[in-house]
């Protein structure tokens, strides 16, 4: 692969890059892959998916959707979805498997919801520990019947039939448990509302009007009337998520200039781009577009000098999976960053938070875990350790561009987690470094 990062197995050995150069497009935007599936899996008639995202958390929603009767096709590249409409899912032979994706597990049950059949989804150990009860309960206020293991964990069996439209008033900003509800708004007998405390992804929404659905959005207010969805094509633009990490080495690494190409630029993703530019990130934005309805542009980065920041409140949902690299991007800033608010980041695939602090800790890092959040004084000089990723995808990435700025070697554990959502991920970055 290169000197720089040599991969074994389950364990990557990284060490200290001199520069990093090159031009990438990075896999399709997971969140918007997961919608495209399941909507195009709802229209009436066939949908082409281009660019979609390749990793194990897209494949468990289109293995759940074709075990629910959907009709799906390779082709060059492409896949071609024959949607059977809102009344044309069939019960599953046996329990749907959402693997490691919230997502999955979390959207899928607002469509199973509006179905007139029995539904089981389960998931894999990780998931299974993941809260689903902020779903749970405004399912069932709506008129299905849903039976969770210990009140609020999957395995989740769903009994579906006719559901109300009313209004949902979220205690926590979620894209999932907001598309969740708009979905099972889909099959209501009125209009579904959702509040949001603070504005959250708006994929689904986007989505939703481009294949003909009726969306108001008013502020945090979200209305979604029931409506048939009009087959439609896709191109699924690169995922800022996953750019996150290769944006980050590009800032920390010496010599550093980086171009990623076609990158999705959602206002309400693309936050973390505005936040390290308050920190002091040199980055330039060309080629801006529309992509049916989805910001989208290329972006150039350099290395950078960085200062700490406060990132509490309103901000936490708009950067909610880049927390745990903005913490290694805060070891090398000058000054103190906090990070409030982020309890969130415990029940994801990892505690994240914990796993952040402990493999900061072991590099040498100044931080100090809070109950909601870090606090990291930088710049630090980071040293090589043994670090483990706690079966995360994001850790093991966060971990990767740590592993590149330290001294010595760093050795990451259990890195099968990145497959997840970047499969190729540790190839990639070792085209650029060097």
């Amino acid at each position: 692969m290169s000197s720089i990062i040599q991969v074994k197995g389950q364990r990557a050995k990284i060490q200290r890059a001199a520069q990093l150069r090159g031009t990438l497009s990075m896999p399709g935007d997971k969140s918007i892959s997961h919608r495209a599936l399941m909507l195009a899996a709802l229209a009436e008639g066939e949908s082409t998916i281009l660019g979609l995202a390749p990793g194990e958390d897209v494949h468990s929603t289109r293995t759940c959707l074709e075990a629910l009767g959907v009709p799906m096709t390779a082709d060059n590249g492409r896949l071609i979805v024959n949607g059977v409409g809102l009344r044309g899912l069939h019960p599953a032979a046996s329990p749907l498997d959402a693997g490691n994706s919230g997502t999955t597990m979390r959207l899928l049950s607002g469509i199973l919801a509006g179905q007139p059949f029995r539904s089981q989804i389960d998931g894999d150990g990780s998931l299974r520990r993941r809260p689903m009860r902020r779903i749970i309960k405004p399912l069932q206020r709506m008129g299905a019947g849903i039976e969770a293991h210990d009140g609020g964990f999957a395995p989740l069996t769903i009994f579906g039939g006719r559901l109300r439209g009313m209004q949902h008033e979220l205690p926590v900003a979620s894209a999932q448990v907001k598309s969740c509800l708009l979905l099972a708004g889909l099959f209501a007998d009125g209009p579904t509302t959702v509040i949001e405390p603070v504005q959250s992804r708006n994929h689904t929404e986007i989505m939703l009007r481009h294949m003909g659905v009726p969306v108001e959005v008013d502020g945090r207010r979200i209305t979604v009337l029931p409506s048939a969805l009009q087959a439609s094509d896709f191109e699924i633009p690169g995922d800022l998520s996953s750019a996150a990490f290769f944006i980050a080495a590009a800032l920390l690494v010496p010599k550093a200039r980086l171009k990623l190409l076609n990158l999705g630029v959602n206002p309400t993703r693309a936050y973390f781009l505005q936040k390290l530019k308050e920190m002091g990130a040199v980055l330039h934005w060309h080629n801006h577009r529309d992509l049916h309805g989805e910001a989208v542009a290329d972006l150039e980065v350099e290395s950078s000098e960085l200062t700490g920041a406060e990132i509490r409140g309103s901000e936490i949902p708009l950067l909610i999976d880049e927390i745990p690299i903005l913490a290694v991007l805060a070891t090398q800033a000058n000054g103190e960053t906090v990070i409030r608010d982020a309890a969130e980041l415990r029940v994801k695939e990892s505690d994240r938070l914990r796993a952040v602090a402990i493999n900061l800790s072991r590099m040498g890092a100044r931080v100090e875990e809070l109950k909601d959040g870090l606090r990291i004084q930088g710049p630090a000089a980071l040293r090589g350790a043994v670090v483990d990723s706690h079966g995360d995808h994001r850790i093991v990435m966060a971990f990767a561009v740590a592993g590149l700025i330290a001294a010595g070697e760093t050795i990451i554990e259990n890195i099968a987690a990145a497959d997840i959502s970047f499969p190729g991920f540790f190839e990639r970055l070792a085209s650029v470094v060097g």
